[in-house]
């Protein structure tokens, strides 16, 4: 089963759920600003995406900018910015067995699903 890690405030997070939706697949929906992921569960997305903690940052976000911008951060100091602010944590994310999608641009998530 398909997983997305869905922000509904954010356009392009709604715009990868309405990819899925029309796709007919099975998916859950996890807010993940609500149901926020374990440490492990985040450090496996990253692992599944194949990127650096750091790419996985919203960088404009005010918290990033007034709280850690210009930092020099650990992998692990940034798991831990964006586990204590899951806002910082880019979407949205799909994951698809071991696989694990960035939903930016969402063109890329119709390829993903149906691979």
């Amino acid at each position: 089963m398909i997983k997305i890690y869905h922000n509904p405030r954010c356009s392009k997070s709604r715009q990868g759920l309405q990819i899925l939706e029309d796709s007919g697949k099975e998916f859950k929906i996890i807010k993940y600003l609500e149901e926020i992921p374990s440490k492990e569960e985040l450090q496996d997305i990253i692992s599944s995406l194949g990127i650096t903690p750091l790419q996985l940052i919203r960088k404009n976000e005010a918290i990033w900018k007034e709280q850690y911008k210009g930092k020099t951060l650990s992998n692990d100091a940034i798991i831990e910015a964006m586990l204590a602010h899951p806002k910082l944590i880019e979407r949205p994310i799909l994951i698809k067995g071991n696989k694990a999608l960035l939903g930016r641009p969402p063109e890329n998530i119709p390829n993903f699903i149906n691979d």
